[in-house]
């Protein structure tokens, strides 16, 4: 018998209906489609409108459905429910404890984790520490956002990236040495001053001011945002490759964070990998935040095989960053 490893078993996924095109901001705002897709590779993204649902929980609650039933798992097996998010439901209440009571998980116990675009590469190691650590045997991790919602739709620095969406994948025991090898995670305060949202927390709290200086959407410095993300996402990625005597021929799949198609680029020419071995679909969601790592594990779950060496890369606010090392447990 191998050493406990903790392993992605399952996964699942959701994203709304309405599709938001690149045409369609066209006429929202001083864009058009050529501006966007060269800059950011992005074609459409999908909004959830009030008519299919409320917040971000409604694309948890989803996408977790889609795992348990893929899965055909019970949800009272479960032990722990983490929402990765920047877009909670509310700032008091956890979104991962309503999630949970109205998926069944009814001995799980639940929370939030909030890292901004790296929030669900932060709870991949979080998830995999619980399970490694033998107390528990399953843990469900929701990634899962609904970036519309802090978007202002006149700001075309902003409104052209972001999409909603949500992922789900579950996290088993493993004694083949598969599962979660290595993680080089990184945060750096100063940041926030790049990207972030100015109201609504405790710094400054929602006023009629605030709300009249549209301080509660997002902002983003984009050139350097751009220039933070090339070099960090890239560095980590091939620190990840070195610790673990990895080349490029060894790796099966990069798995990015979907910000912008030359950022994704920029980290897979530093790692030696060709387009066959990157997993992208920012062309049909855009920027999910903490949905983009497990969408894309959706979309290409059929590609994988067991055994596959993953490198999971991811940049976002505050400014947090890392890469994460895991072996592909199931066919």
């Amino acid at each position: 018998m191998g050493k406990l490893t903790a392993a992605i078993t399952a996964v699942g996924a959701y994203v709304p209906n309405f599709v938001l095109t690149n045409k369609m901001l066209e006429g929202m705002v001083d864009t058009n489609d050529e501006w966007i897709v060269t800059r950011t590779g992005i074609k459409e993204r999908r909004i959830l409108k009030p008519e299919e649902g409320e917040g971000t929980s409604y694309l948890a609650i989803k996408a977790a459905k889609n795992l348990l039933e893929k899965r055909n798992l019970d949800p009272k097996e479960i032990d722990l429910v983490m929402i990765a998010t920047a877009t909670p439901d509310s700032l008091v209440a956890s979104t991962a404890a309503f999630v949970a009571s109205e998926i069944g998980a009814t001995n799980a116990f639940s929370y939030d984790l909030l890292a901004a675009c790296s929030s669900f590469l932060f709870g991949m190691s979080t998830a995999a520490s619980y399970i490694q650590s033998g107390r528990y045997k399953r843990v469900l991790l929701i990634g899962a956002d609904k970036m519309s919602s802090i978007i202002d739709y006149t700001d075309r620095t902003t409104c052209i990236i972001f999409g909603d969406g949500a992922g789900a994948v579950l996290f088993e025991p493993n004694t083949e040495n598969l599962g979660l090898q290595d993680e080089y995670l990184r945060a750096d305060g100063s940041g926030r001053k790049f990207l972030g949202m100015d109201a609504g927390g405790s710094l400054l709290p929602a006023s009629e001011e605030t709300v009249r200086n549209r301080k509660h959407f997002i902002y983003q410095d984009g050139k350097s945002v751009f220039k933070f993300a090339v070099s960090n996402m890239a560095d980590v990625a091939v620190k990840i490759m070195e610790r673990n005597n990895l080349s490029h021929t060894d790796i099966s799949w990069l798995v990015p964070h979907q910000a912008n198609k030359r950022i994704i680029d920029a980290t897979a020419k530093r790692m030696g990998l060709d387009g066959s071995k990157v997993m992208m679909n920012i062309q049909r969601y855009g920027n999910t935040t903490a949905a983009t790592l497990p969408l894309l594990l959706r979309d290409y779950e059929d590609q994988l095989k067991k055994g596959d060496n993953l490198v999971f890369a991811a940049f976002g606010g505050g400014f947090t960053w890392g890469s994460i090392y895991l072996k592909w447990a199931y066919n």
